[in-house]
């Protein structure tokens, strides 16, 4: 393969630099690998750092490229119009740059791996270094677990950290472009230099008696402040004194933090983020954790020693963004610096300040250190009026003893999703004592189909028959009914009735007289004008119209949508979907139908139990063959057996058409499924229908007289 660089005397550095990264071509038809120890320009000293660190070198596969003639026109016209003259092929490496070139593309390339907290003595291009991860210091065995590759020409370099731990890795360029991850590593990963520090520089005192005097008031002991080995430290012009409390790592200190007499709080810069009492969890398979040091002390006196606490505070809310990678997690970086403390760990309890930032808090540690193995302690009430805020109040008001039982008498920190029985013992006291309302379901209004079809809030009830049976007849029928018995309000998205003929079928059955003076109206009396009035207050406050007013068809989310709003906004308890037929159902072209049509009902039997909301859903059935006018059964229904599935209740409406056979105005109410015994059963129910005003009326078995009174449902 040809590769050539293009080389000018007398162009300035930066022109050849600007020159270099826009061009850069490899031409030819062989490529081979071979190892090679090639001799490379001197390397070039770092700037000098506390943080160096020597490497080792291996050797590296170079590429060996053979001469050919060019590939292509434009790689001839290259060579040859460049200046006005020829170029010879070379059979030198691509990395045969000027080594001027070459020491300023390595310049810049030391600033910028500086800049992320990789340092080293010496640069060797085109070599592999194995360092101490400046990330993760190489955990605690110190291992050389970072490699560091350099390009051979300066061009490049790429990091990474093979410790499971850790696995910081990026690259960068002297000249970055888009694929660079030198931003991001300056931003989120640039490495801190962590400051060693010891008592004595830290000028750190024992507590004088008032300190130990105030510990003894908060009743912390001497005992418990010398084994965590509290100090203090002198700051300001007047001689002021503030309680030291030292972070340790193995007993070696890496942190201090202050409190002075105001409750006011300041840390050492530049130390490494730990647990305040770290050295008391290790090995632990169960550990607590608080909010301060001065509840890690309460719990010590309670006799819980495998205690920590976040060296940081608590957020003021949960964040609602998702967690971050562990490099980038600023703000609870203590708890990744932890990691191989609290890997061994089974049971955590999240013992946090009551108040609001203190749950943001709980809910944060949760979230990293996994629900599954996390409790919570709630703290009991103070007063009639207050609930204890941490572990050190407790201590203080109600004694050791007290702390130790709340801590012992953690919950399981709860998961969305994940729930026990007894989290729902209050709502089925109260199903069990008939409190709830409705447990056996609210009255249909006919007493025929009481026996056997009652209707429950948070239902489906799937509602088929044939073609002008009067389904939608018999369900506007029942919505007066239950309106009238127990006041309930409904949503309706009929989308075959057009408004004023529903407003006219609605309020004929609600006012039991015929809207107009016509010829089905045979002699009854017509509504008149103060009973239209009437009836129109009275369809305004029990029903709310889902329409579609445009060209559109209305898919089930949409009507879902605003059958929600309608519950939130007008109290709704009733949904009529009617009929399924004429909703938008298109799918995308892998779901079958019948996948289609379990989402679907899988939507509406959410909505309906989440907003307690009886969901009548009309579906017309498929055409059948040969029908000699029995009632089609519920897998008759066009699109798929989960309607049958998924469905509480389903119920088919069958009307009598020969006379032979009956009453012409006879209507068969047959309950075909009942998925809850307390509701209903199986069964069939007559009832006669009135032509003249829509109602639907009982039939009594003994005359065969209609019975048009009911008793409404008293709950």
């Amino acid at each position: 393969m040809l590769a050539f660089a293009i080389h000018k005397p007398h162009v300035n550095l930066n022109k050849k630099l600007a020159f270099l990264s826009s061009f850069h071509y490899y031409m030819g038809s062989k490529f081979l690998l071979k190892p090679t120890t090639s001799t490379f320009p001197t390397p070039l000293p770092l700037l000098p750092s506390s943080n160096k660190q020597q490497y080792r070198t291996f050797k590296r596969l170079s590429p060996v490229f053979c001469s050919s003639k060019p590939t292509s026109k434009f790689s001839r016209s290259l060579l040859t119009q460049t200046n006005g003259l020829p170029f010879s092929p070379l059979s030198a490496p691509v990395y045969g740059l000027d080594p001027e070139v070459k020491k300023s593309k390595l310049e810049i390339l030391r600033f910028k791996l500086a800049e992320v907290g990789i340092e080293l003595d010496h640069f060797a291009p085109g070599q592999y270094n194995a360092l101490t991860c400046p990330m993760c210091k190489g955990g605690g065995s110190k291992e050389k677990s970072f490699s560091l590759f350099i390009s051979a020409d300066g061009g490049n370099a790429s990091w990474n950290c093979f410790r499971a731990k850790c696995g910081w890795n990026g690259g960068t360029k002297p000249f970055a472009g888009s694929k660079s991850t030198y931003g991001t590593s300056l931003k989120l990963s640039k490495v801190k230099e962590i400051r060693e520090i010891t008592e004595q520089s830290l000028e750190l005192e024992p507590l004088c008696d008032e300190l130990v005097c105030y510990f003894k008031e908060r009743l912390i002991s001497a005992e418990t402040l010398a084994r965590n080995q509290v100090m203090q430290k002198g700051y300001g012009d007047r001689g002021q004194v503030a309680i030291a409390f030292t972070y340790r790592r193995n007993g070696v200190l890496v942190s201090c933090k202050y409190r002075d007499i105001n409750k006011r709080f300041w840390q050492e810069k530049d130390t490494e983020k730990v647990f305040y009492g770290l050295d008391d969890i290790k090995g632990a398979d169960e550990i607590i954790i608080v909010e301060g040091e001065m509840d890690k002390l309460a719990m010590e006196e309670a006799g819980f020693r495998n205690c920590v606490s976040v060296p940081d505070g608590a957020p003021p809310s949960v964040s609602p963004k998702e967690l971050p990678p562990n490099q980038e997690d600023t703000k609870y970086q203590y708890l990744w610096n932890c990691k191989e403390y609290l890997d061994k760990v089974s049971r955590i309890i999240l013992a946090t300040d009551g108040d609001p930032p203190g749950q943001a808090l709980a809910e944060e540690l949760a979230r990293r250190l996994g629900r599954e193995r996390c409790w919570r302690v709630k703290w009991p009430k103070k007063n009639t009026d207050e609930h204890f805020k941490d572990a050190n109040e407790v201590l203080m008001f109600s004694g050791p003893l007290a702390l130790r039982d709340i801590i012992e008498n953690a919950e399981l920190y709860p998961i969305r999703g994940l729930f026990h029985f007894s989290d729902y013992f209050p709502e089925i006291d109260a199903y069990y004592n008939r409190t709830l309302g409705y447990e056996f379901g609210a009255s249909t209004g006919w007493t025929a189909l009481n026996e056997i079809y009652n209707v429950m809030p948070g239902e489906l009830t799937l509602v088929t028959g044939v073609p002008n049976s009067g389904k939608s007849e018999w369900i506007d029928a029942l919505l007066c009914n239950l309106n009238e018995s127990v006041g309930w309000k409904f949503a309706l998205c009929s989308m075959e009735n057009n408004v004023r003929q529903h407003a006219r079928k609605l309020l004929e059955k609600h006012m039991k007289k015929p809207f107009f003076d016509a010829r089905y109206g045979e002699s009854a009396e017509r509504m008149s004008a103060e009973e239209l009035e009437e009836g129109k207050q009275w369809l305004s406050d029990t029903f709310y119209l889902i329409r579609c007013e445009d060209d559109a068809l209305p898919n089930i989310k949409w009507v879902l949508d605003l059958a929600r709003a309608a519950v939130l906004r007008h109290g709704v308890r009733g949904l009529v979907i009617d009929p399924y037929n004429e909703l938008d159902h298109q799918r995308p072209p892998n779901m079958t139908e019948t996948e289609y049509v379990s989402q679907m009902l899988t939507l509406i039997k959410r909505f309906a139990q989440h907003h307690a909301c009886h969901v009548w859903l009309v579906a017309h059935p498929r055409q059948l063959q040969n029908w000699t006018g029995q009632p089609p059964n519920l897998y008759d229904i066009s699109g798929s057996a989960h309607f049958v599935n998924k469905c509480d209740n389903g119920i088919v409406i069958h009307r009598n058409r020969n006379p032979n056979a009956g009453p012409i105005d006879q209507v068969q109410v047959l309950v075909r499924k009942v998925r809850n015994k307390v509701a209903g059963t199986i069964g069939d129910a007559f009832l006669s229908y009135n032509r003249v005003t829509g109602e639907f009326m009982n039939v009594d078995k003994s005359t065969g007289s209609d019975n048009q009174g009911f008793k409404p449902l008293r709950r």
